[in-house]
């Protein structure tokens, strides 16, 4: 192999390796047996989140891996392999792959990393469970709302309650005028 080649293939193992260590998350799934028009469908569901999809070879895999860290990926590293990439939101590769494996049997859930942890197929099916991002920051804010809610309609019954007590004594003090 020429200096060239081998150059090329470091820089690709670098970039791989960048990818592994800058990503929220990277699940590695095999597409073998996909139709062009399901692994067409699949990339744009995914690119739709901000998610990449690259079909990856696995020496340059198993080396970006130990580079970043996740050497105990390397067994995963076996017969076609693909990894979907997220930069942002840790659960949306794990969710649309889950959601689309259910789908098409024949893509296969691997493995791979959630927020810098090594995961296996079932945690990353777990993490399909949860929300999306926006969703996880909906239930939070519902549940900081709720208590100020509860204190708004406290307060309001309260007001309602001072002024109906109030306006008793006056119509009493009218009544009695009469």
């Amino acid at each position: 192999m020429s200096e060239k080649a081998i150059a090329i293939k470091a820089e690709k193992v670098e970039a791989v390796a960048e990818q592994f260590k800058n990503s929220a998350s990277a699940v590695v799934v095999d597409t073998r047996g996909l139709t062009v028009a399901q692994s067409t469908d699949l990339r744009h569901q995914l690119r739709e989140e901000g998610i990449v999809l690259e079909v990856i070879k696995n020496k340059v895999l198993t080396r970006a891996a130990d580079k970043a860290g996740y050497g105990e990926m390397n067994d995963i590293f076996v017969g076609p392999s693909a990894v979907a990439f997220s930069s942002e939101d840790a659960v949306a590769p794990a969710r649309i792959l889950k959601k689309f494996a259910d789908a098409n049997e024949a893509l296969e859930i691997k493995g791979g990393v959630v927020d810098g942890n090594v995961s296996d197929i079932d945690e990353i099916n777990k993490y399909a469970s949860l929300p999306s991002r926006e969703g996880l920051f909906g239930q939070l804010l519902a549940e900081f709302q709720f208590p100020i809610r509860s204190f708004a309609y406290a307060v309001k019954a309260l007001q309602e309650k001072l002024e109906s007590e109030s306006d008793a004594p006056a119509e009493e003090a009218a009544a009695d005028a009469e």
